[in-house]
């Protein structure tokens, strides 16, 4: 991992100089949107593997995406950057990480398999099998909990009983998913 967070590092910093010339003259709705086009999309990419990793590596992502709000907003380095990323809007790389476990029910089926709700497990019935809570397997290290069979059905019984609803449609999880870790992060 310490090197898939470092090349990603690496390359985002590299992209942020290119695009700290550039910046001056373009709009601030097209420095945004080349920024998520560059950035958001590298920190993002296989964003379901970084499950569990430590907080030094966290923070270092973090860091990157911190540059790049600061290049969008035009905030400087003494000023603190929650204000920028709430004006933004992003998820800080913990919640975005989160999100995208969440949305894990989308998988494909060979890795949805993995996941069975309490319900339908086979067990004896029990009260949390109508809040929709999936069974998480036990694992015998650290790096099986960060496995998709133990990591996606975690993150899922984590979320609020209200975003666990058979009811809502993808779009309206993914707003509520996005308001409800919005504001756990800030």
């Amino acid at each position: 991992m310490a090197d898939h967070v470092a090349a990603v590092c690496r390359s985002c910093y590299y992209q942020l100089r290119q695009l700290r010339s550039v910046a001056r003259s373009l709009s601030a709705e097209a420095v945004k949107a080349v920024v998520q086009a560059f950035i958001s999309s590298r920190l993002d990419y296989c964003n379901s593997l970084l499950t569990g990793l430590n907080e030094g590596f966290l923070r270092r992502l973090q860091s990157v995406q911190n540059a790049a709000a600061r290049l969008v907003t035009g905030t400087r380095r003494c000023e603190h950057i929650t204000p920028a990323l709430q004006q933004l809007h992003w998820l800080p790389v913990r919640q975005r990480i989160q999100y995208f476990r969440a949305l894990s029910g989308l998988a494909p089926d060979y890795l949805a398999g993995d996941c069975q709700l309490v319900a339908l497990s086979g067990r004896r019935p029990l009260r949390s099998a109508e809040r929709r809570v999936y069974h998480v397997p036990r694992q015998n290290c650290t790096f099986g909990d960060r496995s998709f069979a133990a990591a996606g059905p975690r993150t899922w019984n984590e979320l609020p009983f209200s975003l666990r609803d058979t009811g809502l449609s993808l779009t309206t999880f993914k707003e509520h998913l996005k308001i409800y870790l919005f504001s756990v992060a800030f």
